[in-house]
């Protein structure tokens, strides 16, 4: 009877398992395959429809507030393009459905146990859950977004007065990220060693042109430490030296444009620094596009590779298709009442968890700023970026609805880590030039 009973434990045992880990991988899938069971659908925002001030009254659902205003101004239109699949790399993926389910929320914001790599919170977000957006802050600051490195050059950055379309300035610059901890493309991962800061991620800025700002770098240092703050530095190539930047400084005009240094990527700052709250779940259109299938421009063209081109109201908008997509809306608000931003709202890709739609409103409550980062399908950009795992940065467009005026950029994105090698991302480095 004994050995009955412990074979009938036994067998009971593992069916729960396996019922759990049916249960797990069921919970991974929808995070990252939202759109196995169909594509989301719109009776007006249907693939190869223009959205305009004529009709964006019947498709003022798709949209976002800061998109609404904009088109129904007649500043822009969205031309709708087919919602496609972006395949997130099965590292990752696989990572997530092995880690999620040690991964919690501490005792206050910024703190989590339990993480090492992939998505932390991959189950569908509650609206019952008071900490739900916050779990999706710690989706985006732990996404996929540019891989566990990445490397943008050039990176153009026009300053452009919408009244006239007037070219002010543009910058030339290259980008580069790199992540130290949680890794799960890259070797060693989950954390590259020796790291006795215990920095998480890195980005490195350095501007090539205009003469007057050349060689001016940015270095950012984010800790895994969620609530110790980020080591920013910046090397001004006139004065041949590097200053530590302030804490408010990343809310300052980045070298005059419309973008602070926390606006980089939708938001470049720390869990701990907002409040962040769900406030549901929709099908919007997102600039994602396939680069290859878009207008190029031959100006500024590299060798191997033409940028998209911008149009609309003073040529702040890109000339890109927008597709349906699900998203997470969550507002955020600064903990310090002296913030310069009254709130944002964040618009996050269920499927890759990126902000390409981010608006942000004043103290005083109003429509500030509107801002697009579009991201091509990774097949339909250069040959290197094919297979990534990752939607490709490949533009903005940063609109300051007040003052009308606009930052707008072009991308070329190369996904080749050997181009961000970890000795880029120092103090010693920047002043070497290096």
């Amino acid at each position: 009877m004994n050995r009955i009973a412990s074979a009938t434990l036994a067998a009971t045992l593992l069916m729960a398992a396996a019922g759990g880990a049916r249960a797990a991988d069921d919970v991974v899938e929808k995070s990252f395959f939202p759109y196995k069971a169909g594509m989301p659908s719109h009776p007006v925002a249907k693939p190869g429809t223009v959205i305009n001030a004529a009709n964006v009254d019947q498709a003022k659902d798709a949209v976002d507030a800061g998109m609404y205003e904009m088109i129904k101004n007649g500043w822009t239109e969205i031309k709708v393009g087919a919602t496609e699949q972006i395949a997130v790399h099965p590292a990752y993926v696989e990572a997530t459905r092995k880690n999620y389910a040690g991964v919690k929320l501490g005792d206050g914001p910024g703190k989590i146990s339990g993480y090492i790599a992939g998505r932390p919170f991959p189950e569908e977000p509650d609206a019952n859950d008071p900490r739900a957006g916050e779990k999706l802050a710690w989706n985006y600051k732990y996404g996929i977004n540019t891989g566990d490195a990445d490397f943008m050059t050039p990176f153009y950055w026009t300053y452009k007065t919408m009244s006239s379309g007037k070219v002010e300035r543009t910058l030339k610059m290259s980008f580069n990220f790199l992540n130290f901890m949680h890794r799960t493309t890259l070797t060693p991962a989950p954390n590259l060693e020796p790291n006795p800061s215990e920095m998480y991620r890195a980005i490195y800025v350095k501007v090539t042109e205009p003469q007057d700002i050349a060689d001016t770098q940015l270095l950012i240092h984010r800790y895994e430490d969620d609530t110790k703050l980020d080591s920013s530095w910046l090397y001004l190539g006139f004065q041949r030296r590097v200053r530590k930047l302030s804490t408010g400084q990343i809310t300052d005009s980045f070298l005059g444009s419309d973008l602070m240094i926390e606006d980089f990527e939708g938001y470049n700052g720390r869990v701990s620094d907002m409040k962040w709250t769900f406030k549901g779940t929709r099908n919007i259109l997102m600039p994602y596009y396939r680069h290859n299938e878009m207008p190029l421009t031959n100006e500024l063209a590299e060798p191997d590779f033409k940028f998209v081109g911008f149009g609309g109201k003073g040529g702040c908008f890109a000339d890109i298709t927008w597709q349906l997509r699900k998203v997470y809306e969550v507002e955020v608000t600064p903990v310090d009442p002296n913030h310069p931003v009254g709130k944002r709202t964040m618009y996050f890709d269920a499927q890759i968890m990126g902000a390409s739609r981010t608006v942000t409103y004043d103290r005083a409550g109003k429509l500030w700023k509107s801002f697009s980062i579009g991201m091509s399908m990774p097949e339909y950009h250069l040959p290197l970026n094919k297979n990534s795992g990752i939607a490709i940065y490949d533009s903005f467009s940063m609109v300051d609805m007040q003052s009308q005026h606009c930052t707008t950029g072009q991308i070329r994105t190369l996904q080749d880590a050997a181009l961000s090698p970890a000795s880029r991302f120092s103090v010693d480095a920047m002043r070497s030039g290096n």
